[in-house]
């Protein structure tokens, strides 16, 4: 089996599946070992299924792995009986912005600068536009996201963690006004933010794309991209023992 290998550090241990597998630029699957940084860089440089191995370092998540780096024996044991099975995590997000089109993993953020930006929310199914809030929105900001990326920004945000692959989530940041709870959306739907005044920084994934001026508009929905991950169905990890080890990395911090 040929294998793309990305790891946050040289982990003891993790020179095994050079001595067992064929490493290369692409492959059957990528074994991405470290934390969910190291899982959003694999998610972007390859499409295929991925294995996320989760390091032992302070404060790494590593939300989407079963398996932690202790599991190596086990993980390359089960690869080469191809004990395995795929599973669609979800789909990476479409942004649009000036004309072109981008794949983030986690979020959309448009923060404010140095005062507060105010900003209009739309929705559409690629034909007829509506207003998401009936009033103009003014705040730090606003997040999308879904459910790959609900767990990051978003939840420290407020924004729920969402167990749907199917949905889109609009987070707002610290915003006046009567309402402002976050929103689920289907995948239907395409979201577009407009800028009424001030200014906004347009990022995704941590990468700062731009400043947003008044009139300034970017969209988002879900991408027909899926995200994939490889599990074993002996170590299924499953929710609460995932949010557990969530709230220990905030206790530890």
């Amino acid at each position: 089996m040929k294998i793309k290998l990305i790891k946050k550090a040289d982990y003891p241990g993790t020179e095994k599946f050079a001595a067992n597998f064929e490493i290369g630029k692409t492959g059957e699957i990528c074994v991405a070992i470290g934390g969910d940084g190291t899982f959003i860089k694999a998610s972007k440089e390859f499409d295929g299924p991925i294995l996320p191995i989760r390091s032992k370092e302070k404060g790494s998540i590593g939300y989407y792995s079963d398996l932690s780096i202790d599991d190596i024996d086990y993980a390359i044991s089960m690869l080469k009986r191809r004990e395995y099975f795929i599973e669609r995590l979800g789909n990476k997000i479409e942004l649009t912005y000036k004309g072109r089109k981008m794949y983030p993993v986690n979020e959309v953020v448009m923060n404010n600068t140095t005062t507060e930006v105010s900003f209009k929310v739309y929705s559409s199914d690629g034909r007829k536009k509506e207003e998401v809030y009936p009033f103009v929105m003014s705040g730090d900001g606003v997040l999308v996201t879904s459910s790959v990326g609900s767990t990051a920004y978003n939840k420290s945000a407020g924004g729920p963690i969402i167990l749907n692959p199917d949905v889109l989530c609009i987070t707002f940041l610290n915003v006046d006004g009567p309402y402002s709870n976050p929103i689920v959306v289907g995948a239907d739907k395409i979201i577009e933010i407009e800028v009424r005044k001030s200014k906004g920084i347009l990022s995704y994934d941590g990468t700062k794309l731009g400043v947003m001026a008044e009139g300034d508009t970017f969209s988002v929905r879900l991408s027909k991209k899926p995200i994939r991950v490889v599990r074993f169905s002996k170590r299924r990890e499953d929710f609460g023992a995932k949010l557990e080890r969530i709230i220990q990395s905030r206790m530890q911090k």
